[in-house]
Formats: structure tokens, sequence, C-alpha cells
């Protein structure tokens, strides 16, 4: 049996033990994953007549078991989505039966009636299926009428910024098919004014980002204007070339492929440009508005004005914020850093560093937001191959100053507690600094 007959069979066994429940309560995670698998349970649940309640945590904690434990009835299930796989002590927590659709690394043995993740199969969850995907598989086994959902996994892979191989090959091949989503070449980005977009847009940060005269003047000398989505094709070829130029000087080799090339567009949902859905996604995750972002994946055209004007201001905050932080980053011995203070998103942030303007260490960012320190650390899947695994960098350095961490080896999260930033960098770059030299036999470069 294949890896992936084993992923399905896992998903399958989810979706008998989510029909004998007449009441589901579902918690999904905040970010573009974590919201299109709430969308996809959502919908799928909704078909399957199972009625449900939704709520989106930016983490799962004590507090998310205790509002869990407060809102079910005797005979509920609970299913966590993007989350879940760390904490086999807090699932065993939850007063019902739990089911578990997730793809980050399991930890110890969980005590969830069904867990259907990637890595139990020896399919990576970080590059080759993310949660929306999962939360996929077992759609397509509650109702045969649930690959129109394939869209929505697939943008969440996208938000995820991962690889289409295995798992995610699979169900991008059916979505195909069924022609829920089609391919465009060209540049990876959001439609729209292309002075705007250039300027306002994190992806690529290039040296015109966050000053849109800059943009104007570098459009105008390759003589160009409009929209992005109206621009011919040998438009969009000298518009490609003369970014590749630009990034070919500082970017990571994955950025050049990560913003010239074969994109998506999703058929089926409200907006198509698989970038611009993405970017309404996570700025709906950022400003807690997550009802507006499951609107969108439920198709309620009614809300799309107002998630499109607050998305293209949150998105020009973002640019000019990261603009003004990239100047303060400092490098220690193996890593880039940089401490803030009520960044916009520090995990656009640290992105932003790893994949366009310091590619050759990981990047670590300490941000202090109300009286808590969150970080956020990326590293480029070259540094992965090397040796770095950032989920263990971070889980070893918050722990050992009395936080907490992890995540994947290349994008990864903590929570410490506040005063201990020094000490925390320093253990995180040491450790760093130990999987880098492994592999290279010599100081870590």
């Amino acid at each position: 049996m294949s890896e992936i007959e084993k992923l399905i069979n896992l998903a399958k066994n989810a979706a008998d033990k989510i029909r004998k429940h007449n009441f589901v309560r579902v918690v999904s995670h905040n970010d573009a994953d974590g919201l299109t698998s709430a969308g996809i349970m959502a919908q799928a649940l909704l078909r399957a007549d199972i009625p449900f309640q939704l709520s989106i945590a930016a983490k799962l904690d004590e507090a998310v078991i205790e509002e869990v434990n407060r809102t079910i009835s005797q005979g509920d299930l609970v299913i966590f989505c993007d989350m879940g796989s760390g904490q086999p002590e807090l699932i065993g927590k939850v007063k019902a039966d739990v089911v578990v659709l997730d793809h980050h690394q399991p930890v110890g043995q969980s005590p969830a009636k069904a867990v259907v993740n990637a890595h139990m199969v020896g399919i990576d969850g970080a590059t080759d299926i993310s949660a929306s995907g999962t939360c996929y598989l077992v759609a397509r086994k509650l109702g045969t009428g649930n690959i129109d959902l394939a869209g929505l996994a697939i943008a969440g892979a996208v938000g995820d910024r991962q690889l289409f191989r295995t798992a995610n090959a699979f169900i991008l091949e059916e979505a195909l098919k069924a022609g829920v989503v089609s391919v465009r070449k060209g540049l990876k980005i959001g439609d729209g004014n292309l002075v705007n977009v250039l300027a306002y847009s994190t992806e690529p940060f290039l040296d015109i980002t966050g000053y849109p005269e800059k943009a104007a003047e570098f459009l105008n000398q390759l003589e160009i204007s409009g929209n992005i989505e109206d621009l011919s094709e040998s438009e969009l070829s000298k518009l490609a070339s003369a970014i590749a130029l630009k990034l070919v000087r500082q970017a990571s080799p994955e950025a050049i492929e990560a913003v010239i090339g074969e994109f998506f567009l999703l058929n089926r949902e409200l907006v198509h440009n698989v970038y611009d859905f993405i970017s309404i996604l996570n700025t709906c995750g950022k400003q807690k508005v997550y009802g507006l972002a499951l609107s969108l994946c439920l198709k309620d055209s009614g809300i799309l004005d107002e998630a499109l004007s607050l998305t293209k201001e949150h998105e020009k905050n973002l640019a000019l914020d990261i603009r003004e932080s990239v100047e303060k980053i400092r490098k220690g011995e193996n890593i880039w850093y940089i401490n803030t203070v009520e960044a916009v998103s520090t995990g656009s942030l640290a992105t932003t560093v790893v994949r366009y303007l310091h590619p050759e260490l990981p990047f670590i960012c300490v941000n202090e937001s109300e009286g808590v320190l969150k970080v956020s650390a990326r590293g480029t899947r070259e540094l992965v191959s090397k040796g770095l695994d950032l989920a263990f960098a971070l889980r070893e350095a918050a722990g050992a100053v009395g936080g907490n961490g992890g995540g994947h080896s290349v994008a990864s999260g903590a929570s410490i507690p506040m005063g201990s930033t020094e000490e925390f960098l320093s253990i995180a770059d040491r450790i760093i600094g130990e999987q880098l030299r492994k592999n290279t036999g010599g100081k870590a470069k």
C-alpha cells in the first residue's frame, strides 16, 4: 500500500468516527491554512447534516481546552484542525472523544480517537501536505460531492509555502481534473494596479517595496502600466525578467522560484487568484475577524468588498512596517534576529528577511505584544537540508527560559517570559550553530 493510500485510510477512519456523532465542536488555527481547514470542515459537516460549533484559536493552550469543555455535552466530538499533534497532554484533558487533523510533527502518544497526520505514514507534513489538505482528505470521505473543496486545500498549501509533490500532488491532480483549480503562468502575486501591487505586497520584497514612487519609476523604465491581470504575455515576461534580476542580487533561490512560474486560479472560490485569496485570509487572521475569513471560504459574496478593503490597508501597513524593521536587524553567530514591539506581522517579517534579504542563516523575530514575548523563526529549505531544525531549536531554547515552542523544521514559533530575550536568543543561536555544523564539519557559515 502506498503512503497516500495509508493516509487516505486514516482519513476514512476519521470520517467514520465523525459520522457517528450528532454534534461536532471544531477548533482550528488562525492562519490561512487553519482558516481554509475550518472552511473545509464547516462545508463538509453542513453537507453531511451534522450540526457543529466552530472557533478559531491562535494556539492550542489550557484556555482553549477550558472553552471547549465548557461548550460540549455528553457524546459530542471535538475536532482540532492544524493543531493538536504536539500537545498530547492537552488533548487528554478534553472531556469528549477527539479527532486531530494536522500536519505538524507528532509528539508522544496521542489520546485522540483518530489522528490524521502525514508524518504517521512517512509523508513530510512540513512540505508535502497542509492541514487543509488533511481536512480535505477527510471531507472527501465524508461525502462524495466534496471534490470542490480541493481549491481551499490548495490555497492552504500555498499559504503554508508547500511543495506540490506526494500528497499535495494527489490533491492538485484531483482538483485540476475536476476543473476546481486551473494553472496560470506568470508572476506569483495578487492581481490589481501594478504600482500598488509592487509597492505594497511583501511577496516579493524588493528594493522598491514600501516606495510607490520608486515602483512607478521602475514600471516607467519598463514602459509597462495598468493592472497585472491585463498584461500581455510579452509584458509579463519583461516584468518577470526585471524582477528576477532584482532578486538574483540577494534573495534565496527559492525566492525566485516563489515569485515566477505557474500559479493557481481557484475557479470555485469568490477570489480566483490564490495569492489574493491567501492575503485576505491572513489579514482576517491577524485582525481577528475570523467570521469574515470563514464567510469567504463559505462563498458569501456579501463580505467581499469589506474583506478586500481591509486587506489592502493591512498589506500597505505590513509593507511599511517590514521596510522600517529591516533597518533594525542584528546578526548573531548563526542567526539574524530582531527585537520588535507590536509588529504588524512577525511571521511575514521573518519570511521576508530569510527569503529576500539574508537567506544564508535562519532569522528569529522576538516581538513584545500585550505583555507577552512571541517568537517567529524562519529558515530556507536549503538550510533544512544542511541540518536546520527550528522546531527543535525553539522548543529547547524556549523551554530553557520557562516558555514553550515548536512547529516545523523550516518555520517555527514560541512564547517566552518577559525579560528572557537575550538568554533565549543565545541558546537558540548555539543550538542552530550545532545543527548546521554537524553537517558541514566546521563552523556554521
